[in-house]
């Protein structure tokens, strides 16, 4: 992502989406991300721009980036450019008999014999992640997400946007979760990929944290309680200092200063890139209403500790849009009063019906995708359901099969 530091704040969106390469026929993992880089660009590169959009490489070579070649002001119709990139990286995969598959991970994988980590510029970075992390695990290699970022301005930008995005992030799960099968069966959670990412660096655990980032409204805070804490742990596996870099973090969202930007991280891909901007539109204009004190202040944002966050977001991870939400000062927030557990599904649908009210959120351009997503719940349930109690791999791989076909299509899965 471009720098944004000449942007306010909601000025503009840098928007990524990773994807998984498979075998068209078998859905087996294909590690072809090189293959389609130097296709298109007559050389091996790490990544490639075609005037709004860019393609890149990732960790593995199964995996390829279609992200905003820098910021984008506004988001509708930004679901076509991805879709038309999907379409044309497709074109180029069918010469291997591969294609691209939606969802945040592959349900057969098996990440000891597929796992093809990246070895060109990036190499080093990617050596050492490996030697301490060991990324040959599903937290590393099978993994596809979303990231939103949003630029500041200056230190109070920082502040106010840091505040909202933490207040957001404990219920992103109950939108977006689309992970509920891996090594061909349910895993018993809506949202496998979030599970799997809050495990795959507890040699270090700092670096992670609670995944909700602690109390931090200035650049200064920041810089000492969280990312010097994360250099010094992380010094003795890296006496180089070949990570000690500010995306080394992994909590939730990051601050990204050498770009102006902090980048959300725990958003599952979902069936396409309409889907994809429903929640991106969403959740862009969430961060914004509590940014705006739409239903309360930014000082009461501020006071809110990452552990009651925390327990929220682990609910939400398990049981996705059917979680239960009992904390009511949490729900106070969103202006939303209730007298008992309301389950997560019925907060989204609060929140948007309340932001579809006012012309100025983004959420206005993908309106009927997002009240479809709020009415159905997030994918990961709608794959359960359609699977149903104890699936068959036969039945697994023809459920993916048709989502890989409704990927290029711009379609929304329902079972």
């Amino acid at each position: 992502m471009s720098r944004t530091d000449h942007l306010h704040l909601f000025e503009g969106y840098g928007i990524e989406m990773e994807f998984m390469i498979v075998n068209r026929s078998t859905l087996a993992v294909e590690p072809l991300c090189d293959f389609v880089l130097e296709k298109v660009a007559g050389e091996l590169v790490n990544e490639i721009e075609f005037g709004e959009m860019a393609w890149s490489n990732e960790l593995v070579k199964h995996v390829i980036e279609l992200k905003t070649n820098g910021p984008r002001r506004d988001l509708k119709g930004l679901h076509e450019l991805f879709q038309q990139d999907i379409k044309r990286i497709n074109q180029i995969l069918a010469e291997k008999n591969a294609c691209l598959m939606p969802t945040a991970m592959h349900p057969f994988m098996n990440p000891a014999t597929d796992t093809h980590l990246w070895v060109s510029d990036a190499a080093e970075i990617y050596e050492a992640y490996d030697r301490i992390f060991s990324c040959k695990g599903h937290g590393w290699s099978n993994l596809q997400s979303v990231h939103i970022n949003f630029p500041f301005y200056d230190d109070k930008e920082f502040g106010r946007l840091h505040a909202a995005i933490r207040l957001v992030l404990p219920i992103l799960p109950a939108l977006a979760a689309s992970s509920p099968i891996f090594e061909g069966k349910p895993s018993g959670m809506m949202d496998s990929r979030l599970n799997f990412y809050m495990k795959n660096q507890r040699s270090v655990p700092l670096i992670t944290g609670s995944v909700i980032p602690e109390r931090a409204f200035s650049f200064a805070d920041y810089e000492k309680n969280i990312l010097q804490a994360i250099y010094t742990a992380i010094r003795p596996h890296d006496p180089d200092g070949i990570l000690q870099h500010e995306w080394l973090n992994s909590r939730g969202a990051i601050a990204r200063f050498d770009r102006n930007a902090i980048e959300i991280r725990l958003l599952d891909i979902q069936e396409s890139p309409r889907m994809d901007m429903a929640v991106v539109s969403a959740v862009t204009s969430l961060v914004q209403a509590l940014a705006d004190e739409r239903w309360t202040n930014i000082e009461k944002l501020m006071e809110w500790h990452e552990t009651p966050l925390r327990e929220i977001f682990l609910a939400c991870v398990g049981d996705g849009s059917q979680a239960t939400i009992d904390n009511e000062q949490f729900l106070q927030v969103f202006n939303l009063q209730s007298r008992g557990p309301i389950k997560a599904q019925e907060l989204w649908r609060h929140i948007t019906t309340d932001l579809l009210r006012d012309s100025k959120y983004q959420i206005n351009s993908y309106r009927d995708d997002v009240t479809l997503l709020v009415k159905h719940g997030c994918l990961a349930r709608r794959l359960v359901k359609a699977l149903g109690p104890n699936p068959s791999k036969e039945t697994i791989a023809s459920v993916y099969r048709r989502l890989c076909d409704l990927l290029p299509e711009g379609g929304f899965f329902n079972g």
